[in-house]
Parts: structure tokens; sequence; C-alpha cells
């Protein structure tokens, strides 16, 4: 067990917990019956509490049971934004002892339908405004029952804040058979049966990827997610006073934990924002008192810029952290100006439900990882000889702990490259190159596996070039990342266009095609063309040769 971190535990914590052994939705029975009044959520200036969060997830729960069949294990497709919706869908269907499939609303049809087919998902809960990107997919053989929700339907009192699109839209009647309105759902008066999920059930199926270029399901079970909510809880020494900021995208797992399941375990406040406005930020921030601000380094890059930050009275905030990549010095330091404490920096993947590891409150280092978190034991090896490393040497990260995920779905070869045997434990090898200085603080240095961080978001190149291959003028594609000021790397496309498009198709076209198929954050910002890409010698397309030399600019 690496415990070389042990003289820099938080003070008066446990070193390892006890996981709860219910599932991830009885938290939220225990906080609906211990404080049924107070906001679960604030939405914009509309309050919802648990009493109204706990019916209506039974009542959602009921319907996905008896009007869509979905029984104990079944995998449902959850495709929203940020919203009460978001978080009603997702306890409903861990109520109804299925598995959610969070996908990022950013996600175009052409993305969707790996993960419906993967997943063999048949339902799907899914905000109004996405309803385009999702109709090709309904009917036999895809999603054969769609639950499409209206953000408007939770905004109930006046506001002066600026509301999103989407949240503005009143709802809309599609006219499908096969799609039913959220208000429907919830006044069908359905039931759900007793659950009898245990802690080893499948919970939540979220996809990354790999150097393959298809997204793979991440196997989370209630016990995973349970390990580091629970941690979370008493790392940032949380309470039912806790009042968090939801701005992160609750599909993806820092999000999802922080900003959605802690609260909920705590019995706390979440205040949701469906799209990031720095001024409505700091308007609900001051308003109700917020404590715990979770983002990545644009978000704060952008809200520290507030022309007007000095009127608010931001002084409630006690806590500020994150991860994703590593928050440059410069910004740590106004931070710590601004708001009188420290950016508390972590580290973790999907494939961990989050984090690994975790500066301690009371002694955080700036640009670190952190320590490994409770029951978590994290090494160094050799990538090559899996010789274990020491101190200040680089190597691969691996982690054992309660919150690594069960494999890859429908994946058992990627499973098996996942994990290693040392020391007589099973180890997750993250992909990612690092080291630990004297004290027992990780650092991550540098990707092992081919990935480039968009502000938090990953995005795989093999995905992006199979993409890009589809379109018509491209014959061959080498996609890289570039060095972005504001999202730290950006999506780069080398591409050799075929003879008869040389002179015809402009960078542009190139991008403004990707953007219609692809997330906005895998679309490629920057298109390169050139007669030729590098080749190794067994007639691969030599990438690194590329992000090398992109680098080195």
């Amino acid at each position: 067990m690496f415990t070389r971190h042990y003289p820099h535990w938080p003070p008066g914590l446990p070193k390892s917990l006890s996981v709860p052994q219910t599932p991830l939705w009885y938290n939220l029975e225990v906080s609906a019956r211990r404080y049924p009044t107070k906001a679960a959520i604030h939405y914009y200036g509309t309050a919802i509490s648990y009493a109204e969060l706990a019916r209506e997830v039974e009542a959602l729960a009921g319907f996905l049971q008896a009007r869509c069949g979905v029984a104990r294990g079944d995998r449902v497709l959850l495709y929203a934004q940020n919203s009460p919706q978001f978080v009603v869908g997702y306890y409903a269907i861990l109520r109804a002892d299925a598995v959610v499939v969070p996908v990022n609303p950013m996600n175009k049809s052409e993305e969707l339908a790996h993960f419906i087919a993967d997943s063999d998902a048949r339902v799907a809960i899914a905000g109004q405004e996405l309803y385009d990107e999702l109709k090709a997919h309904l009917g036999a053989g895809g999603i054969e029952r769609c639950i499409l929700a209206a953000y408007s339907d939770y905004v109930r009192a006046p506001t002066d804040l600026a509301l999103p699109e989407p949240v503005r839209a009143p709802p809309i009647d599609p006219g499908h058979p096969d799609v039913v309105s959220w208000r429907e759902a919830l006044s069908a008066g359905c039931s759900p049966a007793p659950s009898v999920a245990g802690p080893d059930d499948l919970a939540v199926l979220p996809y990354t990827s790999g150097t393959t270029g298809r997204p793979k399901g991440c196997m989370l079970t209630h016990a995973n997610l349970l390990a580091t909510s629970t941690g979370a809880c008493l790392w940032t020494a949380g309470s039912s006073e806790t009042v968090v900021l939801g701005v992160l995208p609750l599909f993806h797992l820092t999000g999802m934990q922080a900003n959605m399941n802690v609260p909920i375990q705590l019995g706390a406040s979440s205040v949701l924002m469906t799209r990031w406005d720095r001024d409505a930020a700091a308007r609900l921030i001051e308003r109700h008192r917020v404590t715990a601000v979770t983002g990545i380094t644009t978000l704060i890059v952008d809200f520290l810029a507030h022309p007007d930050l000095g009127k608010y009275d931001l002084s409630s905030i006690v806590r500020i952290g994150g991860g994703g990549a590593a928050m440059p010095e410069a910004l740590a330091a106004r931070i710590e100006r601004t708001f009188g404490i420290a950016f508390v920096e972590g580290y973790g993947l999907t494939e961990t439900a989050a984090p690994t590891h975790v500066n301690p409150p009371h002694r955080p280092k700036r640009q670190c990882a952190g320590i490994p978190y409770f029951g978590t034991d994290a090494r160094i090896l050799d990538p090559t000889t899996l010789a274990e490393l020491g101190p200040n040497e680089v190597g691969e990260i691996v982690v054992c702990g309660p919150q690594v995920f069960r494999g890859y779905w429908k994946q058992p070869q990627a499973t098996r490259e996942a994990f290693i045997e040392h020391d007589g434990k099973r180890f997750f090898r993250t992909g990612d190159l690092g080291y630990y200085d004297e004290e027992g603080y990780f650092y991550v240095t540098d990707r092992l596996k081919r990935m480039i961080n968009c502000a938090g978001f990953k995005v795989w190149p093999a995905e992006v070039e199979a993409m890009l291959y589809a379109h018509p003028a491209v014959e061959e594609a080498c996609v890289i990342g570039a060095r972005d000021p504001h999202r730290g790397e950006t999506v780069k496309a080398v591409i050799v266009l075929k003879a008869e498009a040389r002179g015809r198709t402009a960078p542009e076209d190139i991008v403004a095609w990707a953007r219609e198929r692809m997330a906005a954050y895998k679309a490629p910002r920057i298109v390169e063309f050139v007669n030729a890409l590098p080749k190794t010698a067994t007639g691969k397309i030599f990438w690194r040769k590329l992000q090398e030399a992109e680098y080195a600019k």
C-alpha cells in the first residue's frame, strides 16, 4: 500500500471508508425524509424541495417500469442538459433498478447511433431541444419509447435572470407515437415496484474512448459511485447547509458527483445552471449564498474576467476546486487573491467515478493532482517493464480502490488490457504519465494514451478521424492537439484531399461540415491541408511525429 502521503492526510479523517451497501438512489429517500421542505434544487429562481424531488422520482420510475417495460439492469439513455429533469430522470432510472446511460447533449445524431446500439438502450429521457438529433433513432430496433422534457416546466417563478433559450422554450408536441411528454409521464399515476438492486449492480454506463476510436461504456456500480460521493462528503467538510453551484455538466462524472450525487447525499442544495453565464452565476452565488464551486479552468478564467465582479457579494464561497487539467499558476494565485482561499485540484477518470487523487484541503499544492483518496492505492510503473518507480521518476499512474470500475461494456479484451496484477492487487492502468514527490503528492505530466484535452473534455483523435473520412473530399486525415490559450488544447485536423477536391475545398468547408456532425468540442477548429502524411515503417500514419511538430511550433 502506498502510504508516503499519510503524514499530510486531512486531520481527523480516516484513511479508508466503509462504502454504503445501499443503492445510490436511497440517498434521496433519506434526505427527503430528513429535509422534506428544504430546497434540493434552485433553478433560475424556482426552488424544488426534497419532498417534491422524491415524489417525481417515484412517479417517473413507476412510469418507466409500467409503461416503458424497463426492468432490472436495462439501460436507459439520459440525453439532457443540466436541469431538474436530468436529476429526476437519473434517480428515477436508478429507482427502477435500471442503468443510466448519460450522453453528452453536444453529441449529434450520428454519434448517438453508437451509444444506442452498443448499450442496447430502448428507452430515452431527453431534453426537447435535442429531439431533432434523437428522432431518427425512434422506432423498432432503436429507441422504442422517449420521454421528452421542457426545461421551462420548472421555471415557475418570475426571474430577472437571463434564461438560456432552451430554458425559455415552451413544451412542444412532436406528434410521434413513441414520444410522451414529461408532464404526461409524471401524471400517469404509476408506482414503482420495490427495489431489488444491490451495491454491485450496474448504476451508470458513461462512455469514454480509447485509441480505437469507438467510445466504450464504463461499467460503474452503485458501490463505485458511493465510494467517491461518500468520500467527498467528508473530504470537503460538507453538510446539509452546503450550497453548490451546479454548472459543470451532469452527464460528466465530475459534475454528476460534485453537483448532484454529493449534495443529495448530504441533504444540501444545488443551484443548477443549464448554460454557463458568468453574470447569472455571480447573481446566483450572491442570492443563494453558494458555498462551493467546482469548475474547470476556462470557466473560472471567464468568471474572473467579469468586469463587474466586484459589485457582487461572493463572500459565502468557502471552497473552490476542480480537475481535468492543471490550474495555471497565475490563475491559481488570482483565485487566492479574489476569494482568499486556495483552488483545490483533484484527478480522476470516468473509469474511477471521478477522483482517485485530491489535494488535502488544509495543505494543497498547485498544478498537482493531490494524494490518493480514501482506500486508494496508487503507484507509478515503468510503462514498458512495469517495474515500480520511486519518487520523482516519471511512469504510468496505476490505481486500485473501491471506485475503480468493473470494466468496459461488451469489451473483454479492452478490459483485460486496462488492468494489471501488481504487488498482489489488481490495478487499473490510467494511461496517464506522472510522478509523485517526496511527500507522496502526485503530478500528471503527459498522456500515454493518445488523447486531446479541450477545456476538460476528452477528445479521442481516432474517433474524429473516423468521422472525417466520411467527407467526400478527404483522402487521409490525422487529428492532433494544438495549443490554445483559452481551452488548453484544441482539435486540429491535418488532411490530404482527394485529387478532384484540391483547389475546390477550403479548410473552412471541413470545419463547417464537422460542426454539423460532431459535438462542438470534438469538431476540428483548425484544418491544415498537406500533400502527404508521414508514415511509419509499417505504413501507419505517424501521428506522433505530427503532434511533436505541432507542439514544437
